[in-house]
C-alpha cells in the first residue's frame, strides 16, 4: 500500500480491514490503460460495516502483487 493510500485511508477514517473487505466484496469498476506506469484498476466494494462504499485504485507490480495507490469513500455506489 502506498504512503498516499495510507494518508487517504486515514482521512476517510477507513482501516486496512475496510480496504481488504472492499477488495474482497467488490468488483472492478474501471480499467485505465493510459498510465505509462501501468494499467490501473479501480475496485468498488463495501467496508467492514457492510454499508460504507469504498473505492480502491491500484496496479499490478512487476512481482505480480497488487499495489494499492489510493483509496476513497465512494459517493455514488452501484454495488
Amino acid at each position: 500500500m502506498s504512503a498516499h493510500a495510507m494518508e487517504e485511508m486515514a482521512e476517510d477514517l477507513l482501516t486496512i480491514e475496510d480496504i481488504e473487505a472492499a477488495v474482497l466484496s467488490g468488483r472492478v469498476s474501471r480499467i485505465e490503460k493510459d498510465d505509462p506506469r501501468g494499467t490501473r484498476y479501480t475496485i468498488e466494494g463495501v467496508a467492514m460495516d457492510r454499508q460504507t462504499p469504498v473505492g480502491v485504485v491500484g496496479r499490478f507490480a512487476s512481482s505480480g502483487i497488487y499495489l494499492v495507490i489510493t483509496v476513497y469513500e465512494v459517493t455514488e455506489f452501484e454495488g
